[in-house]
């Protein structure tokens, strides 16, 4: 069955996997959700993540990162944006949490977080929030 919003079944599978203390997650893979998993490994969410080409298709293989009380580095994990109702912010972008959490964009000069955003000065798609 066809995923009609396939951001939102990425971020379903992380908290699912999250919640049930899982190490590893595997996501059907996209140029989209590889940058966005990169992204989250650059700041520090998520340990790793692997390309395991498959027979069927090509699939993500991400590592989640727990702290060392055991829960996972992950607080909240929420789409904004959506297929029925895109939300686009300009150049001004409000923070998340006053900074403690980031607004993930999809603008012009590609995926970047809200505060990247606000140093480049561009706007663009709120995809999600985390904390």
């Amino acid at each position: 069955m066809p995923v009609t919003d396939p951001i939102a079944d990425y971020l379903t599978r992380i908290r699912n996997a999250a919640k049930a203390k899982r190490k590893t997650v595997d996501v059907p893979q996209s140029k989209l959700k590889e940058n966005i998993t990169k992204l989250l490994k650059d700041k520090g969410y998520i340990k790793d993540y692997t390309v395991i080409t498959t027979d069927k298709f090509p699939v993500l293989r991400i590592q989640l990162r727990y702290l060392e009380d055991g829960e996972h580095a992950i607080k909240e994990l929420s789409r904004v944006s959506s297929p029925g109702r895109r939300v686009y912010e300009g150049k001004n972008i409000k923070k998340y949490l006053s900074g403690l959490g980031l607004y993930i964009l999809s603008t012009s000069k590609g995926l970047m977080t809200d505060k990247e955003a606000r140093a480049a000065g561009v706007g663009g798609e709120v995809l999600f929030r985390i904390h």
